[in-house]
């Protein structure tokens, strides 16, 4: 008899469980947040990726570039996955393609921006 009491306080209202709703309506929050990420995140980082792709591609001798270490140099030489800086007079350093950030163009221009300030 106790355990009688104790099955129906354990069970629901209705017998069913409680009311289910359409189970799409549960996946419309994660496509909201997948097209945001999309649209906020993965789309610009994809479109930037091929920029650089292009300015890397676009490279030439006598161009002057920032590697991402922030070294500024000059193109002297080129071959098929990697480019000779000359940094310096007569100091010439072999570095990827790939870790070139910018012309240098980009950056001077920011530079004399802040100056004429």
């Amino acid at each position: 008899m106790l355990f009688d009491n104790l099955a129906y306080a354990m069970g629901g209202i209705g017998g069913n469980g409680g009311a289910q709703g359409n189970p799409l309506g549960a996946f419309v929050p994660l496509i909201l947040m997948f097209a945001i990420f999309y649209f906020l995140l993965i789309r610009p980082q994809q479109k930037k990726a091929k920029q650089h792709k292009e300015m890397i591609g676009n490279l030439k001798i006598g161009d002057r570039i920032v590697t991402n270490g922030g070294i500024y140099g000059t193109i002297v030489r080129m071959k098929d996955a990697t480019i000779i800086l000359e940094i310096a007079d007569k100091v010439e350093v072999e570095m990827l393609r790939n870790t070139v950030a910018d012309k240098a163009e980009a950056f001077d221009k920011v530079e004399k921006e802040k100056k004429g300030k």
